[in-house]
C-alpha cells in the first residue's frame, strides 16, 4: 500500500474549527444527540479495525480525556462485547472526564471494559501492555489541541511509534494539528486513520500526509444534515481519478496546432539534464510542440534523447525572442542557474508576457528581486524556494502550507503550487486545491523539472490555469505511483515517472491495458 491512501473521501476539506462549528450545526440547530454521534464513531472505527486487522490479538486503546478519550473508550466496549482482548488505558485520569467523555467511559465500564491508569501502574506493566499488543488504538488528542503534546501524551505518543503493532488513529493522529497539518512536536504514526462527520485539511498536507496511513472516512449518517450548514471549507481534495475528467478528449481529427506550443527555457552549464526531463515531460504530456532553449553544449545530448524536441542554442538573451513568439506556453527556471545567463533568460520571459511556468532557478532569482506580479504564470516553488520568496525560513512555510501557498499567491499573483506531501495549489480566485496523496520516490532531483513540464503541457492544451496546475500534481503523483510498483521508492528516478505517463494517460483515454507490467 501507498504511504498515504485514501478511501471513498469528499472534496470538500474543513478546518478543526469548521469541522467543530458543523458538530456544534448538528446538535443545536438539527437535534442530533451528541452520546448518539460518539457511540456512531466509535462503531465506524471498529467496524475499520475488524476489517483491517481480523486477527489483531490483543488491542491496546489509548484514551486522552476529551472526546476523542470517549471514542477510544466506545471502541475498547465494541471490542470486549465481540470477545476481543483488550487494555484500556486512561492516558488522562479518568476523574477529569466529563460530558460525553464521562458517558463513554462509564458505558465501557459497564460493558467490562476493565480501565487502567495510567497513573496507577509501574513502568514494567506498561512496558509489557506496548509489548504484547497485537494492534494500538490511538485516542489520546483530539482536534481541540495545539502546540506540541505535553506529557503524559508526549510519553505516550514516543512508545507508540517505537511499538511494532500496527496503530489505528480515531478522528486524527494525536499530535497532528488538524487545520494545518503541522506538529510541534512528537506525532502518532497511525497505518489507519479513520475521521467523521468532515474531512480536516491538515491530514492531507505536511505531517499530516506521512502520519496518516490510509485515511478512511465516516459520514455517520449526517450527510443531509452537513449539505444545509454554512460552514465554509478552507479547500478542495483533488487527486487523479478526481481530475481526470478535465483532461481534454482528443477528436478523430485532432492536429498538433490544437494542443499547444511549449517552450522550455532551462539548462545553463552543468545543468543540461533539467532542460531534457522537462521537455520530454511535456511531450509525454500531450503537448502539440516542443521547443528546447539550452546552452548549445547540450543541443546533442537533446536532439540524442528528445529527437522531437526541437532544440535551440542561445547564448545571450537577445536571441529568445522570436522563440517565445512562436510558443503558446514558456517554462523557465530547471537549471537556468543564477548567474548571467539565467538572468538574462528569466528576463525575456518575463517581458513576454507569455503564459509561464516559473520553476527551481526562476524562483531563485525572483526571490532577489521586486515581485512580479501577473495573471498569467504558475510558480511552482518547493518549501526551501517559497521560504525565500516570503523571506521568512522553512520551518514557517510548513507550519502553515496552506497560509504559504496564499501568501506566494497574494505577493506574485497568477497560480502557486507549492510543493511536497499534500501539495498545495492557490489560485487567484482565491479557490484553494490539496493534491492527496504522496510518494516518497520523488524526493530525488529532476521530479520538479518533469513536473514543471507536464504542467506547461497541460497549460498548453487546457487554457485554464487552475485546472493545468491541479491536473499536472495529480498526473505527476500518478504516475510516480505507478512506476513505484515496478521500481520501489528508494530507486525510482524522473525518467520512470515520464515513462508512465503515457500508461496514466491511457486511463483517461479509456484504452485497454496490453503491457504485462501495468
Amino acid at each position: 500500500m501507498p504511504p498515504f491512501a485514501t478511501s471513498s473521501l469528499p472534496d470538500t476539506l474543513y478546518s478543526a474549527e469548521g469541522v467543530r462549528e458543523i458538530d456544534r450545526y448538528l446538535i443545536d440547530e438539527q437535534g442530533v444527540n451528541g452520546f448518539d454521534l460518539m457511540q456512531r464513531a466509535a462503531h465506524g472505527a471498529f467496524r475499520r479495525l475488524v476489517s483491517r486487522w481480523p486477527y489483531a490479538g490483543k488491542v491496546l486503546v489509548l484514551c486522552g480525556a476529551g472526546n476523542n478519550g470517549g471514542d477510544g473508550y466506545l471502541v475498547a466496549a465494541n471490542a470486549v462485547r465481540h470477545g476481543m482482548t483488550v487494555n484500556c488505558l486512561a492516558v488522562a485520569p479518568t476523574d477529569k472526564l466529563a460530558g460525553d467523555a464521562l458517558r463513554a467511559y462509564q458505558k465501557a465500564a459497564a460493558d467490562g471494559v476493565q480501565v487502567q491508569q495510567l497513573d496507577d501502574i509501574g513502568e514494567d506493566h506498561l512496558a509489557s501492555l506496548f509489548s504484547e499488543a497485537g494492534l494500538l488504538v490511538d485516542a489520546m488528542l483530539g482536534t481541540g489541541v495545539s502546540g506540541a503534546p505535553r506529557e503524559p501524551f508526549s510519553g505516550m505518543i514516543a512508545r507508540s511509534n517505537a511499538c511494532n503493532a500496527p496503530v489505528l488513529a480515531i478522528d486524527l493522529p494525536s499530535g497532528l494539528n488538524a487545520t494545518t497539518g503541522a506538529a510541534a512536536g512528537d506525532v502518532i504514526q497511525a497505518d489507519m486513520t479513520v475521521t467523521f462527520i468532515g474531512l480536516k485539511l491538515g491530514l492531507f498536507t505536511g505531517q499530516g500526509a506521512a502520519s496518516c496511513g490510509q485515511v478512511v472516512f465516516d459520514p455517520l449518517d449526517t450527510e443531509e444534515a452537513v449539505e444545509d450548514c454554512s460552514e465554509i471549507p478552507l479547500a478542495n481534495r483533488i487527486d487523479w481519478p478526481g481530475t481526470m475528467p478535465w483532461l481534454p478528449a482528443r477528436r478523430a481529427n485532432a492536429h498538433k496546432g490544437r494542443f499547444g506550443h511549449v517552450l522550455i527555457v532551462a539548462g545553463d552549464r552543468g545543468f543540461g539534464g533539467a532542460g531534457l526531463l522537462a521537455a520530454e515531460a511535456a511531450s509525454r504530456a500531450g503537448a502539440g510542440l516542443v521547443s528546447l532553449a539550452t546552452r548549445p553544449e547540450h543541443v546533442p545530448a537533446a536532439l540524442a534523447r528528445c529527437p522531437s524536441v526541437m532544440v535551440q542554442g542561445v547564448i545571450h538573451g537577445s536571441e529568445l525572442p522570436p522563440l517565445l513568439e512562436a510558443a503558446s506556453v514558456v517554462v523557465c527556471g530547471p537549471g537556468i542557474g543564477t548567474n548571467f545567463w539565467g538572468q538574462q533568460m528569466l528576463d525575456q520571459v518575463v517581458t513576454s508576457d507569455k503564459p509561464r511556468v516559473l520553476d527551481a532557478d526562476a524562483l531563485n532569482l525572483m526571490s532577489s528581486r521586486v515581485p512580479i506580479q501577473a495573471d498569467n504564470h504558475i510558480l511552482t516553488p518547493h518549501p526551501g524556494e517559497a521560504a525565500r520568496l516570503l523571506e521568512c525560513t522553512v520551518p514557517e512555510v510548513e507550519s502553515d502550507r496552506l497560509a504559504a501557498a496564499r501568501a506566494l499567491q497574494k505577493k506574485f499573483g497568477g497560480t502557486v503550487l507549492l510543493k511536497g506531501a499534500g501539495t498545495v495549489v492557490a489560485s487567484a480566485d482565491g479557490v484553494t486545491d490539496i493534491v492527496s496523496g504522496s510518494n516518497p520516490g520523488l524526493a530525488t532531483g529532476g521530479m520538479g523539472d518533469v513536473l514543471s513540464g507536464i504542467i506547461g503541457a497541460l497549460y498548453g492544451q487546457l487554457q485554464d490555469v487552475r485546472r493545468a496546475t491541479g491536473l499536472g500534481a495529480s498526473v505527476h503523483l500518478a504516475a510516480a505511483d505507478r512506476a513505484s510498483v515496478h521500481k520501489g521508492y528508494m530507486g525510482l528516478i524522473p525518467c520512470d515517472v515520464i515513462d508512465a505517463l503515457p500508461l496514466i494517460f491511457r486511463e483517461a483515454e479509456g484504452l485497454p491495458n496490453r503491457s504485462r507490467e501495468d
